[in-house]
């Protein structure tokens, strides 16, 4: 495979301990029934999941604070 599409199919920073960020947030995320919900943990585990491997970790953690914000604000909403 190239360079170039092994940073598109699996970057390094998304495949860190034998296992790749989407397979593991898939499995978390067997079962969830709030489409909302689901798709705001998805964003914040792969932002905490990558930003040791990124420049700014400080941009990434707050990325990921925003949707765990977000996930926080549909519940106080919706119950």
């Amino acid at each position: 495979m190239s360079e170039q599409k092994e940073m598109v199919n699996h970057p390094n920073h998304y495949n860190m301990g034998g296992i790749e960020c989407v397979d593991a947030v898939k499995a978390m995320l067997t079962g969830w029934t709030d489409p909302w919900l689901a798709a705001n943990a998805f964003q914040v585990v792969k932002y905490i999941w990558r930003c040791p491997f990124k420049e700014n970790i400080l941009q990434d953690l707050e990325k990921a604070r925003f949707y765990l914000d977000e996930m926080i604000k549909h519940l106080r909403k919706n119950g």
